[in-house]
This record gives structure tokens, C-alpha cells and sequence, in this order.
């Protein structure tokens, strides 16, 4: 894991030489799917201080609420009108957004999508990314590792984001899956699956009314669950709330993904067993630095070796290690939270 985390920053810093142009005159747009959950604010913080550094003029743009197709669509049309160089754009529909990213790049625009690779992934130009499978894989092992022999018999309830199955959903949720050892079934959709111990699947908006909603909806189905996955943290911390209003906060393992700071907290609280953890403003910073190359000489970004989008890093964080499963702690997961 650290050496991951290493020749992230490595590639990051080659590609940062590129970048450091004068940048007066080029502008740059941020399309995020909320301004209110902290993944997107430390993004747009992200672009902010490096849209600064580089002399880059940024627009920052965001969905009402998660799954906003609408706003982001209207967004993508004014940065287009407005001149811009380039876009940095996690799609809260990553398919039905691609004919509007099309006319961007028919425009001569940049398109980089950040965390939420499109459908097609090649519909951008570029992906700045978590590998959004392996942060569900390593979540799904160590849960399925703490358990041990009672991984046989877990209840699992799975709480995804949207109904429209973005990408970045689809992946956690089948890397969890994969990491438990589960069978899925259609690898391009959730919710297809046949093992017993899956309770059900509900979905949270990823927001934290969503995530309590959610788990009632699947306690209601089945009160004994005893496995939590969610989507991202704050969905996480709604199914704690629920799960402790029934007095059952302390019998079930929930399992997420994001960590930011709050989340890592949430670990060291005891309200999440795990999270896996991103990078947002890396990947905000390093879209602005490609936007800078872009607009200087053409420059494109490149994937990282053997993938099809440029990787930014995860690292699993918890204080309860399981055997055969890449851990950092959570001081570890502190120091670099939101990094």
C-alpha cells in the first residue's frame, strides 16, 4: 500500500513539471455533484489553491444534490460559452452526461472526470481517479476477515448512491462484494446478485439522511443484519444513527469509503470498522495542473501504466488490522486525510 501511495506521488510530481506554465488568460471550470458533502468541498479547495498557484481563472459549479444531472448539464453549456480551456467534472449520471461532454471537447475543451469515471471511460480525456473497485475490495476482505468463519452466516445490507448506478457506485459496491467473497453477477450494475447473505440493497444519495433512511428500509427487511457497506461516509454515519436508535450501534460492522477527516475520526470512534481512502485534492489539484499543460502546448494527461485512468492512491484505514489485508492506521489515515 505505501508503495502504491509512493509512485502516486512520484507520477504526480513528473507530471506537475509540465504544468507550471503562465497561466493568465486560461480559464478552467469545476463541476462537482454537491458543494456540500466535504469529499466536494476539499475538492474545490483543492482546485482553488492550485487554480491560484498556476495564475488560472476557475468557475466552480455543483448539482443541487447528488444526482443533479440537470445543473451539471447547464454548467458544462456555460463553460463552453464562456471560453474555457478545460473541465474537471464528477458526473452525477456518468452516462447520460457524455453527448454534453462530446460538444465540450468538440470545442477544443479539456474534459477531466474526477473520482466518477464516465460511461464510456475514454468519453473524457482523462480520468484522475481512486481505482474505485479496489477501495470496495479492500473494505470487503477486511470484513470478511474480521469475521473470520462467521463471514459464512453474515446479513449484509448494501447502500449505494443512486438509482442510476453512477460508476464510482457500481465499482465499490462490486469490489466490496469481490473483497467478501461474494459472486456478483452483471460487473456493470449492482443489485443483480444471488448470495444468501445479501439483505438487500437500498440507496442514500450519499448524504447522511439518505444513509439512515436506507438502513431502516433494510432493518425493516431484515433486523439481524450484522454487515454494513456504504457508499461513502457520511451515508455511513446515517446507518450508525439508525442502527443506534434500536440499540444495535455496537453488534454490526459498517464499512465505507472515502477517508476524509470526519470519517477517519468516525474509525477511531469505533462508528465505522474501516474505510478505504482518497484523495480528492490530489485529484482536483493535479486536473488544474493538466488544464495549465493543456492550455500551453496540447498536452494530454497519461494513465497510469496498465490502467485506464490515472491513479491517485487508496489506502485502507483502521486500528483493527486483519490478517492478509494492506492497512494503514487511522494516525496514519489523519495525516493524510483529504490529502
Amino acid at each position: 500500500m505505501k508503495k502504491l501511495l509512493l509512485s502516486t506521488a512520484c507520477a504526480m510530481t513528473a507530471m506537475a513539471g509540465a504544468a507550471f506554465a503562465d497561466g493568465h488568460g486560461v480559464s478552467a471550470c469545476l463541476i462537482t455533484k454537491t458543494d456540500t458533502n466535504p469529499f466536494f468541498v476539499k475538492m474545490r479547495e483543492g482546485a482553488t489553491a492550485k487554480a491560484e498557484e498556476l495564475g488560472v481563472n476557475l468557475s466552480s459549479y455543483a448539482g443541487k444534490v447528488d444526482g443533479d444531472h440537470e445543473t451539471q448539464v447547464q454548467a458544462i453549456e456555460t463553460c463552453i460559452a464562456n471560453g474555457a480551456k478545460g473541465i474537471l467534472l464528477t458526473a452525477s449520471d456518468t452516462a447520460s452526461i457524455v453527448p454534453v461532454v462530446q460538444q465540450a471537447r468538440d470545442a477544443g475543451l479539456l474534459v477531466i472526470a474526477l473520482d466518477t469515471p464516465l460511461e464510456p471511460i475514454d468519453a473524457a480525456d482523462m480520468t484522475f481517479a481512486t481505482d474505485n473497485f479496489l477501495a470496495g475490495e479492500l473494505i470487503g476482505a477486511w470484513a470478511a476477515a474480521s469475521l473470520g468463519d462467521a463471514a459464512a452466516d453474515a446479513k449484509i445490507g448494501m447502500l449505494d448512491l443512486a438509482i442510476s448506478q453512477p460508476t464510482v457506485g457500481v465499482l465499490r459496491d462490486q469490489g466490496f462484494l469481490t473483497g467478501f467473497g461474494i459472486d456478483v453477477g452483471d460487473p456493470n450494475k449492482w443489485g443483480d446478485e444471488t448470495d444468501a447473505r445479501i439483505v438487500g440493497n437500498d440507496v442514500t444519495a450519499g448524504n447522511e439522511e439518505g444513509g439512515r433512511r436506507a438502513m431502516e428500509n433494510l432493518l425493516a427487511k431484515d433486523p439481524f443484519i450484522n454487515v454494513v457497506y456504504t457508499i461513502n461516509e457520511p451515508a455511513a454515519a446515517g446507518a450508525y444513527e439508525a442502527l443506534k436508535a434500536i440499540g444495535r450501534e455496537n453488534d454490526v460492522l459498517i464499512v465505507s469509503v472515502d477517508g476524509g477527516c470526519p470519517g477517519v475520526q468516525n474509525v477511531a470512534d469505533g462508528v465505522i470498522g474501516a474505510t478505504s481512502q482518497q484523495y480528492p485534492l490530489l485529484m482536483a489539484s493535479l486536473g488544474i495542473e493538466a488544464i495549465a499543460a493543456w492550455a500551453k502546448d496540447g498536452t494530454k494527461p497519461a494513465a497510469t501504466d496498465g490502467k485506464a485512468f490515472f491513479d491517485t492512491g487508496v489506502a485502507l484505514v483502521t486500528d483493527k488490522p486483519a490478517d492478509g489485508v494492506d492497512s494503514i492506521s487511522v494516525a496514519e489515515g489523519k495525516d493524510l486525510c483529504w490529502g
